[in-house]
């Protein structure tokens, strides 16, 4: 987990997704046309916490999350998933 300069607002957390699956669990390679983005990833940011507005996550989450959750970004030639903290469904 790298230190990011970015600071979320309102409700939204910033997630970095886990890398997308190479192979299955049988060794079959699977290949780019029929790999599927991650649903899971963890939380590297998150805003300030105050009286009316309290967060269940925090950084270094394992979190699950929908399919077409979120908005990319690159930053640091890495991928991130900026989201509501709504679109989360599970702490892992």
């Amino acid at each position: 987990m790298s230190k990011l300069n970015i600071k979320p607002l309102g409700d939204r957390v910033v997630v970095e997704p886990a890398p997308v699956e190479e192979k299955t669990a049988s060794g079959i390679i699977i290949p780019d046309t029929a790999k599927e983005k991650p649903q899971k990833g963890i939380v590297v940011a998150v805003p300030e916490e105050s009286e009316e507005k309290k967060l269940t996550v925090k950084p270094g989450d394992h979190v699950l999350y929908g399919k077409y959750a979120g908005t990319e970004i690159t930053l640091d030639d890495k991928e991130y998933l900026i989201m509501q903290e709504s679109d989360i469904l599970a702490v892992i």
